[in-house]
């Protein structure tokens, strides 16, 4: 059974973007963004909300033909472009690149996905981690700490009434300071 996966950066005080939704503070370098090809590449799809998605397509359909793309740069707008991606969304009229909409977080459709052949899915965005946590839909965690303190902005994680218990399965850092921690269901295995 493929695992579901939220895989985000957050700054040490638990921030996903600043106070006016600015990532400028993210320290991603060439053997950050190498690690995440080699984890998202292996991934089965994509799963975002609306801004995240809107966020990723505003800029990796073409980044591989910007000059200032660097070599991890240009392998992950090719991931991104090819991976199936499913983008949950009330709002959202349209969407390209491999998409397929999604109005609302089915529990019983998302646990029907993950016996479905393939890859890991991947989790992205702070709201739509949220519904999925309320539903205990998540597998794994991989939260790549930033060693920076931003003070304020958008949380990870939001104020729930739910307890996952987890084990550490990983950690690693990076030579830029950025930490990873891995964490899974203590059975290790998908729900």
């Amino acid at each position: 059974m493929r695992k579901l996966i939220l895989m985000m950066s957050v700054s040490l005080d638990g921030f996903i973007e600043g106070p006016d939704r600015e990532l400028g503070w993210h320290m991603v370098d060439d053997e950050l963004h190498s690690h995440f090809n080699e984890q998202l590449g292996a991934m089965g799809a994509f799963l975002n909300g609306r801004v995240t998605y809107e966020l990723m397509a505003g800029f990796w359909p073409t980044a591989d033909t910007d000059s200032s793309s660097t070599g991890p740069m240009v392998e992950f707008a090719r991931i991104w472009r090819d991976m199936p991606k499913i983008v949950f969304s009330r709002t959202l009229k349209r969407a390209d690149w491999n998409t397929t909409m999604v109005r609302e977080v089915v529990p019983e459709e998302i646990r029907e996905l993950k016996t479905q052949p393939g890859g890991d899915l991947v989790l992205g965005g702070a709201d739509l981690a949220a519904v999925f946590m309320r539903h205990d839909l998540i597998d794994e965690y991989r939260l790549y700490v930033h060693p920076i303190v931003i003070g304020g902005g958008k949380p990870l994680f939001q104020v729930a009434d739910t307890k996952t218990k987890l084990q550490l399965a990983e950690t690693r850092t990076f030579g830029n300071g950025v930490v990873l921690l891995r964490y899974q269901r203590p059975d290790g295995g998908a729900r």
